[in-house]
């Protein structure tokens, strides 16, 4: 059975995982027949958003990998446990999460960092030859990983002109995409699908991410 490691950012889109996006795409791999093996890495959050009100909460704390556990129904991995001869695809699912728990994209832009663990599974999956899928937000991690290669990675974010922007000054070469479809790097195995970058719903942002994992696994 393929093995297909999702990685979590947290449980909620303002500080963590966005919730649908996470579990779209493990319903799609599971439909597929094949595994999803969730990990997080054990950090804490850039911060806590209360999901009612939009605001921050001052003095809050909360652990990626505890709340990812959320999403996970409890079976989950720390991200610094899991290499890529552990499983055979890679996928990120999107949410602001992504841009402040995995990197810091949300609040420095193209001068952004990448989690440690991040930044070794990404590059030792693509120096594998194993493909990597990345979802709404998430691209901008593949860009910093990856944008110094030559040619440059395809990919998108949909079609928002300053955060595209941000993509192609870190190397990348951007693709505009609606967010039923999927941008494919043939060369490096790279997938990216805007979901609620410009979803309007959920099934609109399905269609979308079961297409970016459907040519994920095709790539295995």
């Amino acid at each position: 059975m393929i093995k297909v490691g999702v990685v979590l950012s947290g449980c909620g889109v303002y500080d963590g995982s966005e919730i649908h996006e996470a579990v779209l795409s493990l319903l799609a791999i599971d439909r597929a027949g094949a595994e999803a093996v969730c990990m997080a890495p054990d950090i804490e959050q850039m911060h806590v958003v209360n999901h009612f009100t939009g605001q921050a909460e001052e003095g809050a704390r909360r652990n990626v990998l505890v709340e990812s556990a959320r999403i996970a129904r409890g079976k989950i991995l720390d991200m610094a446990k899991v290499t890529a001869d552990d499983i055979d695809a890679l996928v990120f699912p999107g949410g602001y999460g992504a841009a402040k728990n995995l990197c810091d994209f949300a609040v420095k832009g193209a001068d952004c960092t990448v989690n440690g663990e991040v930044l070794r599974l990404v590059q030792a999956m693509t120096a594998a030859g194993k493909p990597v899928a990345a979802i709404c937000i998430a691209p901008a991690m593949l860009a910093r990983i990856l944008g110094r290669q030559h040619p440059a990675p395809r990919l998108t974010i949909g079609s928002e002109a300053e955060t595209a922007a941000a993509l192609t000054a870190m190397g990348a070469e951007h693709v505009n995409c609606p967010a039923d479809d999927v941008v494919v790097d043939a060369e490096r195995k790279l997938i990216s699908t805007p979901a609620y970058m410009l979803a309007g719903g959920i099934a609109e942002a399905a269609r979308g991410i079961e297409k970016a994992i459907t040519r994920l696994l095709a790539m295995v």
